[in-house]
């Protein structure tokens, strides 16, 4: 019986319903993609920047142990350009160093971010999409008025059928459009800040390894 209901509520809507549901099915894709991609576990875990200091407290790691600490997390990505600078050019100034691993925050910046854009734009044409279809409702209710007629619109000049589902149109996509903007909105923002606190934890962990290889550079 529900799935009727909203099978009405669909066809009452008309065409301009369809890019909505389109942007709703890819927001809630979106949405589920970047819950499990943001992650704590896959960016930041939280001691994994304690043991590459510990194994790295005497000598620097070996290739195969940076190779596993690159696969580990976004974090273990930019922990491992600095241990690999290293490597590659034992005397490196702290400039080239931390060049390197700016370099892999970059990358990791654009992992972190990657689909916020369509879900914004999804926040953002979802309401113009459902003013589209207000409009082509409005267009069917003043398409409804006998064109015979004149002077204003009364009920015997005018197809109650068609201005029914002008009606329909208008009201059911105004409200759908909102329905999918507001919550891709909502998880836009909260998927922001989510962001922002995990490249504020990898910075906070980027410097605190470079001042660890600085002083092991020096002993």
């Amino acid at each position: 019986m529900g799935g009727r209901m909203v099978w009405s509520m669909i066809q009452a809507a008309g065409w301009p319903i369809w890019p909505l549901l389109a942007c709703s099915v890819v927001a809630l894709a979106l949405i589920i993609e970047r819950f499990i991609s943001l992650q704590t576990t896959h960016i930041t875990p939280p001691k994994l920047l304690e043991q590459a200091l510990m194994f790295s407290r005497q000598t620097l790691p070996s290739p195969q142990v940076l190779g596993q600490l690159e696969q580990n997390s976004l974090l273990g990505q930019v922990l491992a350009s600095g241990f690999k600078a290293i490597h590659a050019n034992p005397r490196c100034s702290e400039q080239d160093l931390r060049s390197s691993m700016e370099a892999a925050g970059r990358l990791v910046a654009q992992k972190l971010e990657n689909n916020l854009t369509a879900l914004a734009t999804i926040a953002s044409a979802a309401p113009l999409l459902g003013l589209l279809g207000t409009v082509v409702g409005m267009i069917e209710i003043f398409g409804a008025q006998n064109p015979a007629a004149t002077g204003t619109m009364s009920a015997a000049s005018t197809n109650p059928a068609q201005l029914a589902h002008g009606i329909s149109v208008a009201l059911y996509n105004t409200a759908f459009g909102l329905m999918v903007a507001l919550p891709a909105l909502i998880f836009w923002r909260y998927f922001r800040v989510r962001v922002d606190q995990h490249l504020l934890d990898l910075e906070l962990a980027s410097e605190r390894l470079m001042r660890h290889l600085n002083t092991l550079r020096a002993s």
